[in-house]
């Protein structure tokens, strides 16, 4: 069983089956034999995101968001102390907090970002889209 990590975007994109989302990434969220991490960075990213009005379409999303992952069968990926000594530490310029904590979670736990976000690249970590 392989595990991978949903980027934000590529979360949202197939709860709300975004054609934006890749056919292979598609793929993979959707294969019952992979495990698919949603970071709870992601959660406080959206629900951010949802407060501040740049995610309107999201508000039922926000409303159950432990709920809307279980019922995708995807798995919550806490951050834990060395997540965010990990995100923090890096010297890379990426302002994105949430970029940098998805990153450090790639990085520690060992799997691959299913993303289409190429910044991801200047932290070295293994991505799939």
């Amino acid at each position: 069983m392989t595990a991978y990590l949903a980027d934000t975007h590529a979360l949202l994109w197939w709860v709300f089956d975004d054609k934006r989302l890749s056919k292979r990434a598609r793929a993979l969220m959707a294969d019952r034999g992979h495990t698919i991490l949603v970071s709870s960075a992601s959660a406080w990213e959206i629900a951010t995101k949802w407060r501040l009005g740049k995610l309107p379409k999201a508000a039922v999303f926000v409303q159950d968001i432990p709920g809307w992952i279980a019922k995708a069968g995807f798995d919550e990926l806490p951050v834990s102390i060395a997540h965010g000594q990990r995100a923090g530490t890096w010297p890379q310029e990426h302002r994105d907090p949430f970029d940098r904590m998805l990153a450090a979670q790639s990085s520690i736990e060992g799997v691959a970002i299913i993303s289409s976000d190429d910044a991801f690249e200047e932290f070295g970590v293994p991505m799939v889209w």
